[in-house]
C-alpha cells in the first residue's frame, strides 16, 4: 500500500498518462504540478496515504513519510499530507461500509485490522522485560538485515536475467509451500473447534472436531495470523508450534524480500515478532505461574514491535502506527521502549534494511543528519571536478555536443568565454571555469533546442513561457531524437532569460556538514562551488553527498547509480 500510494500520487498529480493516452493539461490545475518539487511532495503524500489506508493510521502515515519517505520537509507539507491521510481514511471507511452493506457506518478505518486491545494494563516491574525484548528484537533484526544483504549481493551478481528471476520466485513459492506442509504434518498441534477463536479453523491432519493451529497460522492471510497471535487464548499454541513457525517464517521472509515480485516487509516482520513475543509470554507463565501481569497478546504486540523496529529502525512513526492500528494508547510507552532499544542495538551491527537497499541501488537519498567524522571535509573534496559549463550566449551545436557527451542534469552558466569549445571543455587541470552567471538544467536546454523559435542568429532569443517547459514534463525527449538542421546548429541561444540567475553557491572551503544541511533544508539538487572571485571551480550534487557513509569507525565513499 505504501508503494501503491506513492506511485499513484506521482502519476495522478501530473494529469496525464502516455501509456493510456490521455492528458488533462487543459485543466490549469495540473499544469502547476508538473515540476520535480511538486512531484516529490506528492510522492511523500502518497506514501502517507498508503500507510493510512493499510493500517487506519493517518497520523502514523504522516510520521512515516516524515521519518522514511521524504528527504525534504516543511510546515506546509505537514498539514497537506495530514489532510490527504485523513481523506484517505474517510474514503476507505465509506467504501468498506458499503461493501459490508452498512453504508455510512464508519467502523472500518483500515484494510488491515489487528483487533482492539482492551483492559491490557502494564506494571512497572515489566519494564526490564521490555528492555530485554528490545535487545532481542534488535539482534534478530540485525541478523535479518545481514542475511538479506548477503542474499541481495548474491542476487545482483548471479540472478541477472529475466528467466532466472522468474525461476527464483517459483523456487521461493515451492519451498514455502513444502515448509508449511512439512511443519503442519510434523507438529501435532490440534485444538477443539470451540477453543480456536478463528473464523475459519483448518482441520488438516487433525481428528474430526479439531483444528490445526499450525495450519491456521500458515494458510490464513498474514495479517490474520498477526491478529490471532495478538488475541488468541493462552493454550492455543504449543511451544514447538511457535518456535518452528517463527524460525521458518524468519528465513522465508528474509529470502523473499528482494526477489522480483512485489512483497512487503511490515506484516512479515510483525508475524515473526508476534510469534516469538508470544513464546516469551509462555516461558514467563511457566516461570511465574501466579503472575497476573503476563498477557500473551501484550507480549506478542511488543515482540512484533521489537522485531519490525529491529529490521526497519523506525521509532516514532511505528509507535503511532501500532497504537492507531490496535486502538490502545496505554501500551504506547512500552512500544516506544522496545522500538528505541531495538534500534539502538541493531544500529551497532547493521543499518536499517531500507537504508541498505537504498545504498545497494545507489539512490542518493539523504539522511536526517550529515555523516559523522566529516567536519574536516571541505567542498573542494566533495565537489565534482572538472565542471562542464556553458557560455551565456552559446551556439546550438555546442549545447547538442555537450548534452550528447555528458549525463549531468545541471550546467553552470558562465560569462562569455573566448576559447573554443574543445579548449573550454577539456581544461581539466584549470583551477576555474569562468565567472558564474547562473545555472540551467538539462531539461531546459532540451526544450530550448526543441522550440525552434528560441534560436537567434546572434540576437536576443524569443521569449518562452513556463507552459512550454511544463507541457512535456516529465518525459523530455532524448537529445538524439531532436531533428535539428545544419542551419539550426549554427544559430546561437541566449541562456540568460531562461537560466536561474541566482543559484545557491558555497565557497570551496565550506564544510561537508554545512553543505549537507543546505541540501536537506532547502531540497537542493545542485550546489555550485565558487572561489572568492565568484569563479566556478566545481559543483556538488546529491550523489556527491550520499556516497559518504560511516562504516564502523571509518568514513567510506559508496558508488551512486548513474
Amino acid at each position: 500500500m505504501i508503494h501503491s500510494g506513492a506511485v499513484v500520487a506521482a502519476g495522478l498529480s501530473q494529469g496525464r498518462s502516455t501509456t493510456f493516452g490521455f492528458d488533462f493539461g487543459c485543466f490549469q490545475m495540473f499544469e502547476y504540478f508538473r515540476m520535480d518539487s511538486e512531484k516529490r511532495d506528492f510522492v511523500s503524500g502518497g506514501a502517507a496515504a498508503g500507510v493510512s489506508a493499510a493500517f487506519g493510521a493517518p497520523v502514523g502515515g504522516v510520521l512515516f513519510s516524515l521519518e522514511e519517505g521524504a528527504s525534504f520537509w516543511n510546515q506546509a507539507l505537514t498539514w497537506r499530507i495530514f489532510f490527504a491521510s485523513m481523506v484517505t481514511t474517510f474514503t476507505l471507511n465509506m467504501m468498506l461500509s458499503i461493501y459490508h452493506k452498512k453504508a455510512w457506518q464508519f467502523s472500518y478505518p483500515g484494510l488491515i485490522n489487528f483487533g482492539k486491545f482492551t483492559d491490557t494494563p502494564y506494571y512497572g516491574q515489566e519494564i526490564p522485560v521490555y528492555i530485554l525484548l528490545g535487545i532481542f528484537g534488535g539482534l534478530l533484526g540485525a541478523l535479518f538485515n545481514y542475511i538479506n544483504y548477503r542474499l541481495t549481493l548474491f542476487r545482483r551478481r548471479n540472478v541477472t536475467t529475466r528467466w532466472l528471476r522468474v525461476l527464483e520466485a517459483i523456487l521461493v513459492a515451492m519451498i514455502s509451500a513444502v515448509a508449511a506442509f512439512f511443519l503442519i504434518y510434523a507438529i501435532n498441534d490440534c485444538q477443539p473447534f470451540g477453543d480456536d477463536p478463528n473464523e475459519n479453523p483448518i482441520q488438516m491432519y487433525c481428528l474430526d472436531g479439531q483444528s490445526n493451529s499450525m495450519a491456521t497460522l500458515w494458510f490464513q492471510p498474514p495479517e490474520d495470523s498477526v491478529r490471532s497471535l495478538f488475541h488468541d487464548d493462552y493454550a492455543i499454541y504449543k511451544y514447538s508450534t511457535l518456535i518452528a513457525f517463527g524460525v521458518v517464517y524468519f528465513f522465508l521472509a528474509c529470502w523473499t524480500y528482494g526477489i522480483s515480485v512485489p512483497s512487503g516487509l511490515f506484516i512479515p516482520g510483525l508475524v515473526i515478532g508476534a510469534a516469538w513475543g508470544r513464546l516469551v509470554a509462555l516461558f514467563l507463565c511457566a516461570i511465574f505461574p501466579n503472575a497476573n501481569w503476563i498477557s500473551p497478546g501484550k507480549f506478542a504486540l511488543l515482540g512484533a514491535a521489537a522485531q519490525l523496529g529491529g529490521i526497519v529502525r523506525m521509532t516514532l512513526s511505528l509507535t503511532v502506527i501500532l497504537i492507531e492500528a490496535t486502538g490502545n494508547i496505554t501500551l504506547g510507552l512500552p512500544v516506544m521502549i522496545v522500538l528505541m532499544i531495538a534500534k539502538w542495538v541493531g544500529d551497532i551491527f547493521t543499518e536499517g534494511i531500507y537504508d541498505m537497499h537504498i545504498q545497494l541501488q545507489g539512490v542518493p537519498v539523504l539522511g536526517w543528519e550529515p555523516p559523522e567524522m566529516t567536519s574536516n571535509i571541505s567542498a573542494r573534496k566533495v565537489m565534482s571536478h572538472p565542471v562542464v559549463t556553458l557560455d551565456s550566449l552559446s551556439h546550438a551545436n555546442v549545447i547538442v555536443d555537450i548534452l550528447k557527451r555528458e549525463t549531468h542534469d545541471g550546467f553552470p552558466v558562465v560569462q562569455q568565454q573566448t576559447e573554443s569549445l574543445d579548449e573550454h571543455v577539456s581544461i581539466a587541470s584549470c583551477e576555474n571555469f569562468g565567472t558564474l552567471a547562473g545555472l540551467i538544467t538539462r531539461s531546459q536546454l532540451i526544450v530550448l533546442l526543441r522550440q525552434k523559435h528560441s534560436f537567434a542568429d546572434g540576437s536576443q532569443a524569443a521569449t518562452l513561457t513556463s507552459r512550454d517547459f511544463r507541457s512535456i514534463y516529465p518525459r523530455f525527449p532524448r537529445i538524439e531524437s531532436l531533428a535539428l538542421s545544419e542551419a539550426d546548429l549554427r544559430c546561437s541561444i541566449d541562456l540568460r532569460p531562461f537560466m536561474n540567475p541566482a543559484p545557491y553557491v558555497v565557497y570551496d572551503n565550506t564544510s561537508l556538514p554545512r553543505i549537507f544541511k543546505l541540501f536537506r533544508g532547502l531540497g537542493l539538487r545542485h550546489l555550485v562551488v565558487v572561489n572568492r572571485r565568484n569563479e566556478v571551480i566545481g559543483i556538488v550534487t546529491r550523489k556527491d553527498l550520499a556516497r559518504y557513509r560511516v562504516h564502523g569507525a571509518h568514513l567510506t565513499e559508496a558508488e551512486m547509480s548513474a
